[in-house]
C-alpha cells in the first residue's frame, strides 16, 4: 500500500508539472512582440486604445442621429387594431310616444353590439417644415464635427505616446550609461584594491570606490524599475496587452532632434481644435436658422384607412360584413402665438454663435503663443543639447586623465571620485537635454497642427 501511495504521489507530481508547463507554454504562444517605432506606436494606438474607440463611437452616434434627423422627412405610417367587448351596452331613454306610450314617459333601450373590431392604417407625410429641412442640411456638418473630435482624442494620444517614446528611448541610454560607469568603476575597485595591497593606497580609498559602486549598482537597478513601469505606461496608453512585449526600434540622437528644422510659416486652419471651432460656429448658425425657420406654417398630407365590424357573437373570423373607411388631406399648422418661447430660444442661440466666435478669437491667439513659445523652447534645447555634448565629452576626459593619474599614483581616490561625480552629472545633463528638445519639437508640430 505504501508503494502504491508513492506512485500515486508521484503521478500526480508529473500531471501537475505537465499541465503547468502546458498552460506556459500556451502563455508563450499567445504573447505577442511587437517591435514599433515611435510613428507605428502611435498607429497602433488609433487600432488600439480605448479612448480613441470611444471617440470613433461618437461618430457612429451622430450617424445614427442623422438617420433619426431623415425619418422626420420620410412618410409615417403606423397600424392600428382595436377590439372592443361591450360588457354592459349604453342604455338610451326614448319618448314613450314613439312607442304608444302617455305623453311625458321614457322607454329605456341599449343600442349596439356586444364585440366590435377596428383594423387601419394611418399615414403623414411631412410636405415643409422649416426646422426639419435644416436638420437636413446639417447632418454633414454634424458627422464632420464628431469626426472632429476624434481626431483630437487620436492627436492628444499621439502627443502622448511620442512623449512617454522618447522618454523610454533616453531612460534606456542612461541604462547603458549606468552599466558603462558600473564596469568602469568595478575595474577602479579591482585595481584600487591591488594598490592597497601593494601599500601604495589606504583602505578607506577603497571603501570609498566601493561605496560609489554600491551607490550606481542602485541606481541602476532603480532606473530600470522606472523603464519598466515606463513600457507599462506607454502599453496602457496604446491599448496593448500588458503580456505582449514591446520593443522601441528608434534611437533618439541629436541627428532625429535636429532633423526637419521647424518652419516658421503656420496657419490657424492647420489646428483641429480651430477646425473644430469653425464646425461648431456652422452648427450654431444651423441652430439660429432653425428657430427662424419656426415662424413659417409648416404642411403636411395625411391619409387613412379602416375597416370595422360589429357583432353580437364572436364570429370575426368566420366572415360576415366589414365596412370600410378611408380619407386623404392636407394639414397646415400655422404659428400664431407662443408666448415669445421661439424669440427667447432664437436669442439664446445667437448668444451661443457670438460665444463660439469668441473662443475661435482666443483660441487664435493661444495658436500664436503656443507657436512662438515652443519655436523658442526648442530652441533653446538644441543649443543646451550642444552644449551638454560638449560638457560630456570634457568631463569624459577629464576622468579618463584623472583614472591615468590615479593608475600611476599621482592623483588621489578624491579626485577620481568628482571625476566620476561630473561625468555621471555631464551624462544626465545631457540626455536631459536631448529629451527637452524631442518634446519641445513634439510641442512644436502639435501647435502648427503637424504632429502627424
Amino acid at each position: 500500500m505504501k508503494m502504491t501511495s508513492r506512485w500515486a504521489w508521484l503521478l500526480t507530481v508529473i500531471t501537475s508539472i505537465l499541465v503547468i508547463t502546458a498552460k506556459t507554454a500556451g502563455a508563450q504562444e499567445d504573447r505577442k512582440i511587437h517591435q514599433l517605432s515611435a510613428k507605428e506606436a502611435v498607429e497602433y494606438a488609433k487600432l488600439n486604445s480605448n479612448v480613441v474607440k470611444k471617440a470613433l463611437e461618437e461618430i457612429r452616434i451622430q450617424d445614427q442621429v442623422n438617420r433619426e434627423v431623415t425619418a422626420s422627412a420620410l412618410p409615417q405610417v403606423n397600424g392600428t387594431f382595436n377590439f372592443t367587448d361591450n360588457i354592459k351596452l349604453p342604455t338610451s331613454l326614448l319618448p314613450g310616444e314613439f312607442f304608444g306610450q302617455p305623453p311625458g314617459t321614457y322607454i329605456p333601450v341599449k343600442f349596439g353590439v356586444q364585440y366590435s373590431s377596428t383594423l387601419g392604417a394611418d399615414l403623414n407625410q411631412i410636405l415643409f417644415d422649416g426646422q426639419v429641412f435644416v436638420g437636413l442640411q446639417a447632418r454633414k456638418t454634424a458627422m464632420d464635427f464628431a469626426r472632429k473630435n476624434a481626431e483630437i482624442t487620436e492627436e492628444n494620444i499621439a502627443v502622448n505616446i511620442y512623449k512617454v517614446y522618447y522618454q523610454l528611448l533616453i531612460a534606456q541610454v542612461q541604462v547603458e550609461l549606468f552599466h558603462a560607469n558600473i564596469v568602469r568603476f568595478e575595474k577602479l575597485l579591482h585595481d584600487t584594491r591591488e594598490i592597497y595591497k601593494n601599500g601604495f593606497a589606504e583602505k578607506l580609498d577603497v571603501d570609498r570606490v566601493s561605496v560609489t559602486l554600491t551607490n550606481l549598482r542602485t541606481d541602476s537597478i532603480k532606473l530600470r524599475t522606472q523603464v519598466n513601469n515606463g513600457y507599462l505606461g506607454l502599453k496602457v496608453l496604446m491599448g496593448m496587452p500588458i503580456n505582449d512585449s514591446l520593443v522601441l526600434s528608434e534611437q533618439i540622437t541629436e541627428e532625429m532632434v535636429k532633423r526637419d528644422i521647424l518652419d516658421t510659416a503656420y496657419s490657424y486652419e492647420n489646428r483641429r481644435e480651430f477646425q473644430l471651432l469653425q464646425l461648431g460656429k456652422q452648427l450654431n448658425e444651423f441652430n439660429v436658422k432653425r428657430y427662424k425657420m419656426m415662424a413659417i406654417p409648416t404642411l403636411s398630407a395625411f391619409g387613412n384607412y379602416y375597416t370595422n365590424a360589429q357583432r353580437n357573437e364572436f364570429d370575426f373570423f368566420k366572415g360576415g360584413q366589414w365596412f370600410q373607411q378611408s380619407s386623404i388631406g392636407l394639414r397646415v399648422n400655422v404659428p400664431i402665438f407662443d408666448g415669445n418661447r421661439r424669440r427667447a430660444q432664437m436669442e439664446q442661440a445667437r448668444s451661443a454663435l457670438r460665444q463660439t466666435e469668441f473662443d475661435m478669437k482666443s483660441l487664435q491667439l493661444s495658436i500664436d503663443n503656443d507657436v512662438a513659445a515652443s519655436r523658442n523652447r526648442f530652441r533653446d534645447a538644441v543649443l543646451a543639447v550642444d552644449a551638454q555634448h560638449q560638457n560630456m565629452d570634457l568631463a569624459t576626459s577629464v576622468f579618463d586623465q584623472t583614472k591615468k593619474k590615479y593608475d600611476q599614483g599621482l592623483g588621489s581616490n578624491t579626485e577620481i571620485n568628482q571625476a566620476q561625480t561630473d561625468l555621471t552629472t555631464a551624462q544626465t545633463n545631457l540626455f536631459s537635454a536631448l529629451y527637452d528638445a524631442a518634446v519641445a519639437k513634439v510641442d512644436y508640430l502639435k501647435a502648427v497642427g503637424k504632429i502627424y
